[in-house]
């Protein structure tokens, strides 16, 4: 059943009804003529938005917002960058003609209150008074799901057209800003394949490759990490220069069930941000529900299928910059191709919808019929216009609860039980602290550095060292970003069989912890001298003087091989240096004859080119520059993949991407010394059966594959055959997480994975940091810490011996702990990988298959565990690997671990 098209009227009869109630003036008259000359989005592209088959690209959405940003005086568009890709990434300032004279100064009116700290109530209500409420909506992060980005454009004229009453109160009392499309690259890649492919067989055919360069689908999992350019910029815009009382993110959801979700979150809920932004929420999501009622839009649910426990994008981030951050989610057609739902089709969902009936929260029930992007353009129109609606007629109240929520997560955090996290200038790799520390401060996050020693809870801060205090209105995300994290297990996250229900995405996203730097919580007030930090921390390195001996890399910073990688490109010679007294096991030694290139390195990388007590030892080896391939695959691309590509060019990684027919051809030694599977299972790499999952191209009609046939993916039974030959006349094959079972599988190797077809009930570890021990000595663990943590999560695998007669081929680099495993997040059934190895390397012909069971580069993410990728791509001579297990690790000398 088509939705109504809303009745609008003509824009001169429009004028004379408003002149009439007195709304208008004479320069109100002379604006509306104005107004009236602008183009609707129907004439412009010449259908209408969610038309069927139909599907505007962003160039064309470009073109629109240039014409109307020329056209319209209510509207400033500015362009705060360029997408993975280079394609103009925009946000349209919608407000009235005096506002935007303004916007500087309702920027800074606006900070005020996002971070209250020494502003009394009665200034408070001054800036209120003065200032105007801001909202921020976002749309087209996933494209696939494609309506919103054409919602966008006929959300934007509307607020720019209309000249009613209501508008008129939002133009006067909000800055609405619009990011039109969060993803533009993606945006464009399926308005383009949609449209290439519309009255043929293959119309709606899920797009092959990733919809986003690196990302596809986690885009919106960035949200904190901020490795995306794209979500540089909408972080920029939104943690930091216009910290808004709502933000809203506008998606799609499967097509079986409710026609809309709206605001709030089901149960269960991420505690520690401020009470009033929950209520914020229902409060929006009410005003939402209210209007699409009125408009007799039906299968509206709020309260349900989406938790308010979730990842850390920006939708779910936001409460804990004290922001009501909310997330509406339409039911999908196939991209722009209608689809027919009869009744029996409609069912319940997770999370406070149990079936397809008239419950509180959705009185009214969609009956079946046609579902067309139309309709999903028209109810994201309602919920967009809603939530700017409620801001203006309530200005002043969101404003002051924005004070409120600074003001008071400022006293929680001075009164907690946590006073401040510290970290220490002595980490690891102290480098990698440092970009913690960066990532704190590009989310708004207010850090301070020590400046002399500072003591606190027993524990001594040298100088250098980082403290980020509680007390600050962003004290909450400061909790979740360094503090130890346990997901609640009780009946909001059992079903009525006591099976653990997944958690939205992670049971944990504790940065530091991904990130492998410690931050210790403090317990008391510190009172010593700091300085707040006011810009990014620099990481540039630097050069010992002399260099007889060459230049010393440390094996503990990441950043050492993106140098060696750097300096292997200049032809520069570096060694690395085995298990010898006085280095660290792996340590990089760089030749001095090359003073410029080094120099240069350091400071492109910030590593520190130190000069080495002693002489090069004999055992030293030359590192060559590796000859690295990944395996990338259609079927909608492979996230891990992509996030596997952006690590390595962010580390100036030397690689080729290997499609299916390069990898059947065979003969693969001849042109590789590595190849990587990253994560992904047997299925989707051999196209032997249906597999892939949700990669990012989605919108495939149900059970049919109606990809076109040069863009099916798998290498099949050839392709498992020139792997297996490529590892036995020596090569080195890298697997993360489940990708491990095709060498297990496939190649016979002597290994199981313990926690293979376990019911929750007996193993369950989604997204949790677990305690692993390495071996140090190890050529893969070189310069790992003797014990860390590795993100556990689905797909992940531990592994046991299965033959004494080939368990000398297996040489175990990583075993999880005896007991106490979980770090954060949700862990059911320790036992049944505790002491269990966590990464291994075995021996398989003249080569080696290095199988690590988990996601060590995850999402560009776990920084912790990004040395065991670099170490295997290195491909240390044979031999070197001790016989030693990690548990003995803990006995080797302090400057071996």
């Amino acid at each position: 059943m088509r939705s109504r098209r809303p009745v609008r009227f003509a824009p001169v009869l429009a004028g004379l009804l408003l002149l009439a109630s007195g709304v208008y003036t004479p320069s109100g008259l002379a604006q509306s003529a104005r107004q009236s000359a602008l183009p609707s989005p129907e004439q412009f592209f010449g259908f209408q938005m969610g038309a069927d088959r139909k599907l505007a690209n962003w160039d064309k959405l470009h073109e629109y917002y240039q014409l109307l940003a020329k056209s319209s005086n209510k509207v400033k568009l500015v362009e705060l960058g360029k997408t993975s890709e280079g394609r103009p990434y925009l946000a349209l300032f919608i407000s009235s003609p005096a506002n935007l004279a303004k916007l500087d100064q309702y920027k800074q009116l606006n900070a005020r209150l996002a971070d209250p700290r020494g502003l009394s109530e009665a200034e408070a209500r001054k800036v209120v008074a003065e200032a105007r409420a801001v909202v921020i909506q976002s749309f087209a992060l996933h494209s696939s799901e494609v309506a919103a980005s054409q919602t966008a454009a006929e959300f934007v004229y509307d607020s720019l057209n209309r000249t009613d009453e209501e508008a008129q109160r939002m133009l006067d009392n909000v800055i609405s800003i619009v990011a039109p499309s969060i993803n533009p690259d993606g945006t464009q890649m399926i308005a383009d394949w949609y449209m290439k492919y519309v009255g043929t067989p293959h119309e709606a055919a899920g797009l092959p490759w990733l919809y986003q360069k690196y990302s596809g689908h986690d885009n919106n999992r960035d949200g904190f990490a901020l490795n995306l350019p794209e979500s540089q910029h909408l972080g920029r815009l939104m943690y930091r220069e216009w910290v808004p009382q709502a933000y809203v993110d506008h998606h799609q959801m499967g097509s079986n069930n409710a026609r809309l979700y709206i605001p709030p979150y089901a149960e269960p809920i991420r505690p520690d941000a401020d009470p009033l932004v929950w209520r914020e929420m229902a409060w929006w999501g009410a005003h939402m529900g209210t209007r699409l009622e009125a408009a007799g839009k039906t299968g509206v649910i709020g309260a349900a299928i989406y938790s308010g426990w979730g990842h850390m994008g920006f939708h779910w981030i936001t409460p804990f910059h004290n922001i009501a951050g909310m997330l509406t989610e339409s039911a999908s057609a196939r991209l722009a191709t209608p689809m027919y739902l009869h009744p029996d089709q409609l069912r319940g969902g997770p999370r406070n919808l149990p079936a397809y009936e008239s419950q509180t929260t959705m009185p009214s029930l969609w009956p079946g019929g046609w579902w067309r992007v139309r309709d999903i353009v028209e109810q994201q129109k309602i919920a967009a216009w809603a939530t700017v609606d409620l801001a203006a007629r309530n200005r002043e109240t969101v404003l002051w609860n924005m004070y409120l929520k600074g003001t008071r997560q400022t006293e929680r955090g001075a009164k907690g039980e946590v006073k401040a996290y510290a970290i220490s200038a002595a980490q690891h790799d102290p480098l990698t602290a440092r970009k913690l520390v960066n990532l704190l401060l590009d989310s708004g996050v207010e850090v301070h550095q020590v400046k002399t020693q500072a003591i606190a809870d027993g524990k001594v801060y040298a100088p250098g060292s980082f403290i980020v205090s509680m007390a600050q209105p962003k004290g909450g995300l400061v909790r979740w970003m360094l503090g130890r994290t346990f997901y609640p297990d009780n009946t909001y996250t059992r079903d009525r069989d006591g099976n653990p229900i997944r958690p939205y995405d992670m049971a944990t996203d504790t940065f530091g912890e991904f990130m492998g730097v410690r931050s210790d919580p403090i317990g008391e007030a510190m009172s010593t001298d700091v300085v707040k930090l006011t810009a990014r921390v620099p990481l540039a390195g630097t050069v010992a003087a002399s260099a007889v001996n060459g230049y010393l890399l440390s094996a503990k910073l990441n950043d050492s091989f993106r140098a060696v990688n750097l300096l292997l490109e200049k032809g520069v010679a570096v060694r690395r240096v085995p298990r010898v007294e006085g280095f660290t096991p792996g340590d990089f030694v760089v030749a001095g004859s090359a003073p410029s290139a080094v120099a240069e390195v350091a400071k492109q990388t910030g590593v520190t080119f130190a000069a080495p007590a002693n002489a090069v030892p004999a055992a030293a080896y030359d590192v060559r520059k590796p000859r690295i391939a990944m395996y990338q695959r259609y079927g909608g691309g492979n996230m891990d993949e992509g996030w596997t590509r952006l690590m390595f060019e962010q580390f100036n990684v030397p690689f080729t991407s290997l499609m299916d027919a390069e990898i059947r051809k065979g003969d693969l030694n001849a042109r590789f010394d590595v190849v990587v599977l990253p994560a992904d299972s047997v299925a989707a790499m051999t196209g032997e059966a249906a597999g892939g999952g949700r990669g990012g191209g989605g919108g495939a009609s149900g059970g049919q594959d109606s990809t076109p046939p040069e863009y099916r993916s798998g290498f099949g039974a050839d392709g498992v055959k020139a792997l297996q030959g490529f590892v036995q006349n020596g090569g080195t094959l890298v697997t993360f997480a489940q990708a491990g079972d095709l060498a297990i599988q496939r190649f016979g190797l002597p290994l199981r994975n313990v926690v293979a077809n376990l019911p929750p009930k007996e193993f369950w570890a989604p997204g949790s940091t677990l305690r692993v021990r390495y071996d140090t000595a190890h050529p893969i663990a070189y310069g790992m810490p003797a014990e860390g943590v590795a993100l556990f999560m689905a797909g992940s695998q531990a592994y046991e011996v299965t033959s004494t007669l080939n368990s000398q081929d297996v040489e175990i680099v990583s075993t999880y702990v005896e007991r106490d495993l979980l770090q954060s997040g949700w862990l059911l059934g320790e036992e049944v990988i505790a002491k269990k190895a966590a990464a291994v390397s075995v021996r398989h012909g003249q080569g080696k298959v290095v199988l690590i069971g988990f996601r060590p580069q995850h999402r560009d993410q776990t920084h912790g565990t990004f040395k065991l990728v670099f170490n295997a791509l290195l491909n240390a001579p044979a031999g070197l690997a001790p016989r030693t297990t990690p548990a003995a690790a803990q006995h080797q000398p302090q400057s071996e671990r």
